[in-house]
């Protein structure tokens, strides 16, 4: 499982069974964190995911902050609903790279806002699934 988490929105991905490609799921709006939570463990489960990998939005400059901090401590939730240690993946440029490659596919600015959030979800995971090879 591939979550891109927001503040407003998380962007959650699945890989196939045997861990070659990943593909979008959705793109979840944020109610509240007891109920994001409760989400994304349902999802887990549903699913049958083993793991679960986190983008980590760094600073450029590799550095942790805010944002990553808000991150880690949402994935620290997420870590104990499921029982299952979070992968961290750094995310630079997977928002910025969703966003050119469906710019170049022509999608309307309103379809974009819709899928980025689960492309970039991919983008996560497939990036952690090419390095286990």
């Amino acid at each position: 499982m591939g979550l891109d988490v927001g503040d407003k929105r998380i962007g959650i991905a699945f890989s196939d069974a045997l861990r070659i490609t990943a593909q979008g799921y959705e793109t979840y709006t944020r109610q509240s964190e007891s109920e994001d939570v409760a989400h994304i463990k349902e999802l887990f489960l549903q699913q049958n995911a083993e793991s679960i990998v986190c983008g980590l939005p760094k600073n450029m400059n590799g550095t942790i902050g805010p944002q990553a901090e808000k991150v880690r401590a949402f994935a620290a939730l997420v870590e104990e609903a499921t029982g299952t240690e979070i992968i961290f993946s750094d995310e630079r440029l997977t928002t910025v790279f969703a966003e050119r490659a469906l710019l170049e596919a022509d999608v309307s600015r309103k379809k974009r806002r819709k899928v980025i959030d689960k492309l970039a979800a991919v983008t996560i995971l497939q990036g952690y699934l090419d390095s286990l090879k």
